[in-house]
């Protein structure tokens, strides 16, 4: 019962951002689970050796790659149709696509704030409204937001970041509104402080490593396999009553003071 629960196998799944970090091993989780995913980057290059890779892993068969803006409302609309006339409808999209800036508030200039709202969250729309038209004419479908702790908590110099990660949250509820009634499932992943390439130089700073080990209960930082249970689960059937939801990954950071 357990496999046949969260099997996947037969579903093809999307997932932006997933040349590396969390959305490479969110994919990878997705295909270990039985499912077509399709690779997504900007980097065409990064891209290229991440299908590769997974190639090898998985066979051919079962992994494509697409490359478009996630910011561009008309590559995105390409970027969708490529994939379903060329793979399949697309039965699950993890939004992943996602950048950091680090900046004072004071002296952040207005087109970096509005490069992170478009990376994190606008094309969070983008993405899934593109995919749902497929999904609510088909009568079905899964959709993962990816958030962050900092959905509900702030700290300084990341203000663009806090406030998409903010939105991440409520665009799912806003789609879960709109959409559950063509039993489509939206839901957001909110991970804590994960150790990736990109978070490699706050694990080197020793005051902010000794920060976040002292801060979040389980006294260690995420790891990147952390994310990939909860993933196959909301991708799942094991999800289908689960709507409109923020799971928080984070060892406990988001409940203590």
């Amino acid at each position: 019962m357990g496999s046949t629960l969260f099997d996947l196998t037969g579903r093809i799944a999307l997932i932006t951002g997933s040349s590396r970090g969390i959305g490479k091993a969110i994919a990878r989780g997705l295909a270990e689970a039985g499912a077509t995913v399709v690779l997504h980057g900007k980097d065409e290059r990064r891209l290229a050796e991440t299908t590769a890779e997974f190639e090898a892993e998985f066979g051919a068969q079962t992994v494509k790659s697409v490359a478009f803006d996630v910011t561009d409302a008309e590559a995105v609309a390409r970027g969708i149709r490529t994939v379903e006339s060329e793979t399949g409808p697309i039965r699950i999209l993890v939004n992943n696509a996602g950048v950091q800036h680090r900046v004072p508030l004071l002296d952040l200039a207005v087109e970096d704030w509005d490069r992170v709202l478009r990376t994190n969250l606008t094309s969070a729309f983008l993405v899934g409204r593109e995919a749902a038209r497929g999904m609510i004419e088909r009568g079905s479908g899964k959709i993962i937001n990816i958030a962050s702790v900092q959905t509900d908590l702030a700290r300084p110099t990341i203000a663009p970041y806090t406030a998409s990660k903010g939105g991440v949250r409520n665009l799912t509820r806003a789609m879960t509104a709109e959409w559950a009634e063509h039993d489509i499932q939206v839901n957001a992943i909110a991970p804590g402080y994960i150790h990736t390439e990109m978070t490699q130089n706050l694990v080197d700073d020793e005051s902010f490593n000794s920060w976040i080990l002292g801060r979040t209960p389980a006294h260690r930082w995420g790891t990147t396999a952390d994310i990939v249970g909860p993933a196959v689960w909301l991708a799942s059937d094991g999800a289908d009553f689960v709507n409109g939801q923020v799971i928080f990954i984070d060892g406990g950071m988001t409940v203590v003071v």
